[in-house]
């Protein structure tokens, strides 16, 4: 279930209540504010995962906006809107602070896939894991090893042979040898059963690495 939280800050009655509508209709938690100064006043009681904030609007625009985020709450992420769709606009966002732009009059299906891929890098940045994180993403370089993780994490618990059977490897032996890395490095467990699974550390890794390459294909 999305409980992600969302400020919305425009001047814009109609475009802010379409925003907000948009986004609680897809699970998201949203605050909206018609000023910069009045969505800062609201972030002192409850801190956004991310804030969408217009760049022209009376008093403190967002440019103005940004750093002051930046400073108080670093970890909420910022996505600028602005009417104006140069380059010289989405550089100046970037360098303020900004972690994505979007350019009015942008669609539903633009603010939704902008809103999910911040709040997913948003969700990679605040993964917590091991100390032993080296370990386990050395052991991870092998591409037989990534397919045991992904298999286990698709199928929840599998028993050896199955395992090998998903991969369509023929060897056991060299299955088996992989399989007691993963163990090595604290990623699988294996029950009394002879069941494999994924450990929580192995769940956090394979989160990660799911995360990093989604990002990296959109």
């Amino acid at each position: 279930m999305i409980t992600e939280s969302i400020m919305v800050i425009d001047d814009d009655q109609d475009l802010r209540d379409s925003m907000v509508e948009i986004l609680e209709a897809n699970g998201y938690q949203v605050m909206a504010s018609e000023t910069a100064e009045a969505g800062l006043l609201k972030m002192a009681d409850k801190v956004p995962r991310l804030v969408l904030v217009d760049n022209m609007m009376p008093g403190m625009g967002g440019m103005a906006l940004i750093p002051l985020v930046r400073k108080d709450y670093p970890g909420t992420k910022i996505i600028m809107i602005t009417a104006f769709s140069t380059v010289d606009n989405a550089v100046a966002a970037m360098k303020s602070g900004a972690d994505d732009y979007l350019t009015k009059p942008f669609r539903r299906d633009d603010l939704l896939m902008a809103v999910r891929r911040t709040l997913e890098m948003a969700k990679f940045e605040h993964q917590q894991v091991d100390p032993d994180m080296d370990e386990a993403l050395a052991c991870l370089a092998n591409q037989i090893r990534r397919q045991i993780l992904a298999t286990l994490a698709e199928n929840g618990e599998m028993r050896f042979m199955d395992i090998t059977r998903t991969l369509g490897i023929s060897d056991h032996t060299k299955v088996n040898f992989h399989l007691k890395n993963l163990k090595a490095a604290r990623l699988v467990t294996q029950n009394r059963e002879k069941i494999y699974r994924l450990t929580p550390q192995g769940k956090k890794i394979f989160d990660c690495l799911h995360l990093l390459a989604k990002r990296f294909s959109s």
